[in-house]
């Protein structure tokens, strides 16, 4: 038999220490924490087209290749990884940027003019010009008044063109 010399003796015991880490780390009580899957580019992107950008005008985050936007979709897959939802997400850059990175203001303060000044433009436009239409029918179906300026008298009633008419009959 061989005997047994100190460093095969140590080798040993670190090599029993080894295994014994390895089984007491895969145990069936152990904890483990699952990974939450990385969100995909079009969840980043369906939040990111609702933002703008902070360096350019009116580019929307989504489509933007500035450093400072990928940087923004980057937070924003971040976020999302963290179980954030995306009205928190855009409560998040309204709360450090202003809500001008916003594609749709708030609702609220001078904002929801943005909401009700169009559609009654629209309809105001709208019932202006059926007005406008049924004045001018009206008009067009009066006969003419004394008021109403009369239309010159016939080419026959002038000397000029009375004389014009007998030279034309004598060429034919």
């Amino acid at each position: 038999m061989r005997e047994k010399t100190p460093q095969r003796i140590l080798f040993l015991a670190f090599l029993f220490l080894a295994m014994s880490g390895l089984f007491l780390s895969a145990r069936p009580s152990a904890v483990v924490l699952a990974q939450q899957p990385t969100p995909s580019d079009d969840e980043v992107n369906a939040i990111a087209h609702q933002l703008f950008c902070p360096v350019c005008e009116n580019t929307p985050l989504d489509v933007c290749d500035t450093e400072a936007c990928r940087q923004w979709r980057d937070l924003i897959r971040q976020m999302l990884a963290e179980g954030r939802t995306e009205a928190e997400i855009k409560q998040y850059f309204a709360d450090n940027y202003g809500v001008r990175v916003l594609s749709e203001p708030p609702v609220e303060g001078f904002n929801w003019l943005a909401y009700v000044v169009p559609p009654v433009a629209f309809l105001l436009g709208a019932y202006l010009l059926f007005r406008a239409f049924r004045t001018w029918q009206r008009l067009a179906k009066e006969p003419a008044t004394a008021d109403s300026p009369q239309v010159p008298p016939a080419a026959a009633d002038d000397q000029y063109a009375a004389r014009f008419e007998e030279e034309l009959k004598k060429r034919e």
